[in-house]
């Protein structure tokens, strides 16, 4: 299974996966207005994979089976002050 994956120019860490490359039809229009000009990355055989950085390989291969494409949202940001309270009761 191939697919072309592209980052958005407008939101850092921003993924699109799509079957082929330069096809966005199957991808709504309201996500490629926020999405921006799509920037290709890179072309993947996912047959040859068994894991994919952040996103979720089986997951990852269902989206482009079902939807046609498949958003990578980047991890959510680490609240380094709640781990520090944390740690500190964790001390007392």
């Amino acid at each position: 299974m191939l697919c072309a994956v592209y980052k958005s120019p407008r939101r850092a860490e921003t993924y699109l996966y799509v079957n082929k490359r330069d096809d966005f039809s199957s991808v709504p229009e309201a996500l490629l207005t926020q999405f921006g000009t799509p920037q290709l990355v890179t072309l993947i055989n996912l047959n040859n994979r068994t894991k994919m950085g952040f996103a979720d390989l089986e997951k990852l291969k269902a989206a482009l089976s079902e939807s046609g494409f498949y958003l990578q949202l980047p991890p959510p940001p680490e609240d380094m002050l709640k781990q520090h309270k944390i740690d500190n009761k964790s001390a007392e």
